[in-house]
């Protein structure tokens, strides 16, 4: 199966945080799925880090690392992906999770996110978020 992992999602399961859910470790450790990961993420992390407000593990820089070792794939943004996201109800304004909701509905795979909010927009949709 493929899945998208949420910007804390990834975090927490290259950190080993207790946070992250046993259902959401497993399908990311399982090597029959297939993970992605936004370079919206990417581009979140790196912004946060720059502003001090996140702090990870290793530098950002080394981030790269904790993707290649996990086989996690990294999913461009594309213009398919902007034009769902221009028609997505704003539910809320953060734009990171607008481009992470809106490649999940174009690529038609499910999120694994602890954020609800996710639930709204995929309400009438094949995708779903899980944890």
């Amino acid at each position: 199966m493929k899945y998208i992992i949420d910007t804390h999602t990834f975090i927490w399961f290259t950190e080993g945080s207790p946070e992250l859910s046993l259902r959401a470790k497993n399908i990311i450790s399982d090597k029959n799925n297939q993970i992605f990961l936004s370079v919206g993420s990417l581009w979140e992390i790196s912004i946060k880090t720059a502003l001090g407000k996140l702090e990870v593990f290793a530098d950002y820089e080394l981030i790269i690392d904790d993707v290649i070792g996990n086989d996690i794939e990294i999913l461009p943004i594309n213009f398919a992906h902007t034009v769902i996201q221009n028609k997505l109800p704003f539910h809320h304004r953060d734009p990171f999770d607008r481009i992470i909701a809106s490649q999940a509905i174009v690529e038609n795979i499910d999120l694994i996110s602890i954020d609800e909010i996710f639930d709204s927009y995929f309400n009438n949709q094949i995708v779903k978020r899980i944890w």
